[in-house]
């Protein structure tokens, strides 16, 4: 026998229905408490249990003042950021900067990788905010030598995404092992964020493996935690 559903689950499953079906966009604001309350004829209460539910479901992320923001997306997430999403950034508008691209000789971590060979392609990127410029991540990616990912230092990645180069060149992540810490920040760290020695950030490091074992992306991350929040997907 199926149960009653209370009112704040038939709210969820509406407003879940038209972020699903694209009707509300990643990135788009909800209306507010007031004005959903009105549209369902309920109170300001069991709206905000409804935005919970969709909270927790992924759907929407909430910023006490700000309001409710659409971080689900029907395209695939970046693959780089792993099973471990960075929702928040994705409702914001940012753009990343290239710092470097470079070949790189690490011995040190080959070996912590069990790979061959110890020449690796290094591409550092930020992020940061369209509205001031604030940096709110900092990330070194080293990929293996690769047709189509080589020629980078030479060549850059020209209007192309990092997750389209690696994607063209065939490497495509299958499984991996993603580790999350908070840490303060060092001298050098705080330059490149524009940030004071000693700020907190998380700090990510993954390494990503294709469907046959083979190495596809070592990515370092370090994200403010004012504009992400890590949900790690399972079962």
């Amino acid at each position: 026998m199926t149960g009653v559903r209370l009112k704040h689950q038939q709210i969820t499953e509406v407003l879940a229905k038209e972020i699903r079906s694209g009707h509300r966009a990643a990135g788009e604001q909800l209306p507010g408490e007031h004005t959903l309350a009105q549209r369902f004829g309920v109170s300001r209460t069991t709206v905000r249990a409804a935005l919970a539910e969709l909270n927790e479901a992924g759907l929407i992320a909430t910023r006490t003042g700000k309001g409710s923001y659409v971080v689900f997306d029907d395209r695939p997430l970046d693959d780089r950021l792993g099973r471990a999403r960075a929702l928040t950034v994705q409702s914001l508008d940012t753009r990343v900067r290239t710092l470097a691209v470079e070949a790189v000789h690490d011995e040190e971590l080959a070996a912590q990788l069990d790979l061959n060979k110890a020449m690796f392609i290094r591409v550092e990127q930020t992020r940061e905010l369209v509205a001031d410029g604030s940096v709110i991540s900092y990330e070194r990616s080293l990929l293996p030598p690769v047709p189509g990912v080589r020629e980078l230092p030479e060549h850059g990645l020209g209007e192309l995404t990092l997750t389209e180069v690696t994607r063209r060149a065939g490497l495509r992540p299958d499984h991996g092992e993603q580790r999350l810490a908070g840490r303060r920040i060092g001298a050098l760290e705080a330059e490149v964020l524009r940030r004071a020695p000693g700020d907190w950030f998380l700090d990510t490091r993954r390494t990503s493996r294709s469907a046959d074992g083979s190495f596809v992306e070592h990515v370092v991350s370090l994200l403010d935690p004012d504009h992400f929040e890590m949900s790690l997907e399972f079962g």
